[in-house]
């Protein structure tokens, strides 16, 4: 039965495409079967994957949610062989206004998914920068959250509604949903701000901060505009060391299995955040 991960945060530009795509991409690395839902109407996320949205005119996740085509025919696969896609382009813009009208508008995601959970080990949602229809349904589909954090103070203030979205959602929609984690982004070592940014969420959300941090690298901003995830186009870089470290850290908490040098995967050395501490 696939987890389902929502990669989400209200605020643009935190990196919630790249690491909904290069984590779906070393999950497969990782020998796990993967499912990419972009649930963004912009659809970066299948345009990080080499595909070309307009060309899904007739079978996307918008098609999906809305149920005019069953979500087995709005897969496709990758150059992954473990890694398949269900894209989207400007049509999904006219499903928040359609799901408005509908029966239970706030599981059409969910209901969609149900036929494909055992085909899968992971299923990972790029949510829209907004906390809409689209992303309740997101929130309501899967079993947890993981919330990507730029180290600049300005990214702190999303956060808080961002959680209390989900205290809703789990109120009324879907109890079970638990906080996989906060991933912190675009980390620049050599910047003091990054590190009191860093050590001001260590100190407010000590537990739920995830181990591995993506450091600024210029080959994760270049590996878009040649539909490559990191590890295809650069499994040197320091990018991609950093998203097979945070795919091994979703596996081994997935299934409950403590840290040993049997199960890390390859190029693992990307610094964990005691590394990156100020001293006081």
């Amino acid at each position: 039965m696939a987890k389902i991960i929502a990669i989400a945060n209200q605020k643009g530009g935190v990196g919630k495409t790249t690491t909904s795509v290069n984590l779906s991409a070393c999950l497969a690395a990782a020998e796990k079967r993967t499912l990419l839902i972009d649930l963004d109407p912009q659809g970066n996320a299948s345009s990080c994957l080499g595909l070309d949205k307009e060309s899904f005119t007739k079978a996307n996740v918008y098609h999906a949610i809305i149920s005019e085509e069953s979500i087995e025919n709005c897969i496709y696969k990758t150059e992954l062989p473990l890694l398949d896609i269900c894209p989207s382009n400007n049509d999904l813009v006219g499903a928040e206004l359609e799901l408005v009208h509908m029966f239970s508008r706030e599981t059409k995601l969910k209901l969609a998914l149900e036929p494909i959970l055992s085909k899968y080990d992971y299923i990972i949602i790029d949510c829209a920068p907004s906390l809409n229809l689209l992303a309740v349904n997101a929130f309501t589909a899967s079993h947890s959250y993981l919330v990507p954090m730029q180290t600049e103070y300005l990214a702190m203030e999303g956060l808080t509604q961002l959680l209390n979205t989900v205290r809703l959602i789990r109120a009324s929609l879907n109890p079970k949903l638990s906080l996989e984690g906060i991933l912190l982004t675009m980390y620049d070592a050599r910047n003091n701000l990054c590190k009191l940014v860093a050590n001001d969420l260590m100190t407010h959300f000590k537990d739920d901060i995830l181990k591995t941090i993506i450091p600024r690298n210029v080959k994760l901003s270049e590996c878009p505009s040649f539909g490559k995830p990191i590890i295809l186009y650069d499994i040197t870089s320091k990018g991609s060391e950093a998203y097979l470290s945070l795919a091994r850290e979703v596996i081994l908490k997935s299934e409950k299995r403590p840290e040993t040098p049997q199960t890390k995967l390859p190029l693992n050395q990307i610094p964990k955040f005691e590394d990156y501490q100020v001293n006081p």
